[in-house]
């Protein structure tokens, strides 16, 4: 079920480029073929995935449980990932935001119109968890109804919708507001990542809380087994506000949960098919594992690395955008680009930020969530002598459940892996100590790869190895005809015409091309203004001053240069010598 939270965030990347950087480009497919092309392709889906789980169905009889269980899987898993093709699809093929442009209120709020999207693909999963019912009541042996299983993924999938909701939502309502201070600094980079880092802040602390309201969560009944839980806890040293009823799939699987990063807010969960399977010493060892949880700070870990990725991407944007424009000055590349095209710009971005994503968390926040997991189940020695209680709790699940028990999974070592790590530190408890080991190994190297990855991303986008870059860019370009380059972000423009990294380069074109007859100083210093005006960056005011400088305004090429050298965090050479150069013409003016 945690794969649907990350099946949601890929779904998210696809969706935000196109609605919050809009292309203003109109496909060459009408609304009517658009609307044609989507029921056709969502009928489609809805057919394949209805075979896909016939078909197994047809099998469970006569295959082994072990090839059912991955079958299973593998089936859930692939039409999910078709599920995000069909949505870029309808996005970035069928061009189907376009059509929402019209309509003033959605256009002014674009949560509501990834709203839209991501709705449409609820309404895909929510197809296959239809259809996957009867196979997992037949493979699983299970007896929990078709609406019961759909409204349990729903109810575990769609907080982290809302979450978003709420952040996105926010600050849809900042841009109509009339506040252009806070509107100016969200619309930038730095402004945007301290938002989402302050909203995180706060949801990470009272989310639990909201949470468990929405999975309708009850308080667990006063009795022997709160009081062995509370007593646990106690034991422990860790305080919490409320032991709940985890209603996950009717409370028919045999788990239990923690959340929350403060006592006011924190929550362990359990469910009544847990309560009711396992003895009080059983159920004792599955709460010390949560509590393990609490105690080595694995949520604060998990808040950290999801910040840590935030950061990444936000060093990786100007690395990614000179990584653009080198793509876009491809001729090859760029000859088959139009603005009723697919359009390039995105697709490298989807195709890295999704790449980066799957890398991130499938193996690094994977390694560390399967280590923090083997590190709870060997909590147990902590709190008691022996792991036995909880060893027999994972073949009860692996019994009540029939999931194999070798298959793991990206954030689980399988519970026969887990089952045998336990075994090894029943006779030999330097295995525990192995296992926090291991842990620390893989934090040092993280955070060392961490701050070579910023070193590296910073020196890309910042630094003098950028400006070197950038040089040897120009030159090579330079060394040939300005025209096509010219005709490249003329019509980069029409696809994006407030793109400010646009407008400053075919400025730049304008006003320093070696051949007189693409120069055109005028356009060039209305290209720069208006780019000034979307980001007010050193080298886009470089630019400007260029401009002011080619049509003879020495006076505001001066303060314009100025100001770039001010905002200016590397290279600051060439901006004083411009700022000579500009001063000296301005000078010869001034004497003639």
């Amino acid at each position: 079920m945690f794969a649907n939270f990350f099946y949601f965030i890929i779904a998210l990347i696809i969706i935000l480029p196109y609605l919050f950087y809009p292309s203003s480009a109109v496909g060459d497919i009408s609304f009517h073929k658009s609307i044609v092309y989507f029921f056709s392709t969502s009928l489609l889906f809805f057919l394949f995935v209805r075979y896909r789980f016939k078909s197994l169905e047809i099998t469970v009889s006569r295959k082994n449980q072990y090839y059912l269980d991955n079958k299973f899987n593998s089936i859930v898993k692939n039409t999910s990932i078709l599920a995000l093709i069909l949505l870029a699809f309808n996005i970035y093929i069928l061009d189907l935001p376009i059509f929402f442009r019209d309509v003033p209120f959605l256009s002014k709020t674009p949560t509501l119109q990834a709203v839209i999207f991501l709705l449409y693909f609820l309404a895909c999963l929510m197809i296959i968890w239809a259809y996957s019912h009867i196979s997992y009541q037949n493979i699983y042996k299970s007896n929990i109804s078709r609406s019961e299983y759909v409204v349990s993924y729903l109810k575990f999938s769609v907080p982290v919708l809302l979450l978003w909701i709420v952040l996105s939502g926010t600050a849809d309502i900042i841009n109509i507001l009339p506040f252009p201070l806070l509107k100016q600094l969200i619309s930038t980079p730095t402004g945007q990542f301290i938002y989402f880092m302050f909203f995180l802040s706060i949801v990470v602390i009272i989310a639990p809380a909201i949470i468990q309201r929405l999975w309708q969560c009850k308080p667990l009944e006063d009795g022997e087994i709160r009081t062995r839980i509370h007593a646990l806890c106690q034991r422990a040293g860790v305080k919490y506000s409320n032991i709940v009823y985890w209603p996950i799939f009717g409370g028919r699987m045999i788990t239990a949960g923690v959340m929350g990063l403060v006592k006011n807010f924190r929550y362990f969960l359990v469910t009544e098919a847990l309560l009711s399977y396992l003895n009080p010493n059983e159920i004792d060892a599955v709460i010390s594992h949560e509590i393990a949880h609490v105690k080595k700070n694995h949520l604060l870990f998990y808040v950290f690395f999801l910040a840590v990725f935030a950061l990444v991407l936000y060093y990786a944007n100007p690395a990614l955008t000179m990584l653009e424009s080198m793509i876009l000055l491809y001729d090859p590349i760029y000859n088959r680009i139009s603005p009723a095209n697919f359009h390039l710009k995105v697709f490298i971005e989807l195709f890295f930020t999704i790449s980066i994503f799957i890398l991130y968390f499938r193996y690094v926040f994977g390694f560390f969530m399967r280590n923090f997991e083997r590190q709870a189940d060997c909590y147990v020695f902590k709190l008691f002598d022996t792991s036995v209680p909880l060893i027999n709790t994972l073949k009860k699940i692996v019994q009540t459940s029939r999931a194999t028990a070798d298959r793991p999974n990206w954030h689980h070592f399988s519970i026969k892996e887990r089952i045998e790590y336990l075994e090894k530190c029943e006779t030999d408890r330097k295995w525990i100590t192995h296992q926090d080991q291991k842990i620390r190994k893989g934090f040092t190297i993280f955070i060392s790869g961490i701050l070579l990855i910023f070193i590296i991303l910073y020196s890309f986008s910042h630094g003098e190895t950028s400006q070197r870059i950038q040089d040897h860019l120009n030159d090579k370009l330079f060394q040939k005809d300005c025209k096509p380059y010219i005709e490249v972000y003329e019509n980069a423009l029409t696809i994006e015409p407030d793109n400010a990294v646009v407008l400053n380069n075919l400025a730049w074109y304008y006003v320093t091309c070696n051949d007189p007859q693409y120069r055109d100083p005028s356009r060039a210093l209305f290209l720069a203004q208006k780019a000034v005006k979307l980001k007010r960056e050193s080298f886009i005011l470089d630019t400007l001053a260029e401009s002011y400088y080619a049509n003879g305004q020495y006076r505001k090429a001066l303060e314009a240069e100025e100001e770039a050298l001010k905002l200016a965090v590397s290279d600051r050479t060439l901006y004083k010598e411009k700022i000579e150069k500009y001063r000296k013409a301005l000078k010869n003016r001034e004497n003639d």
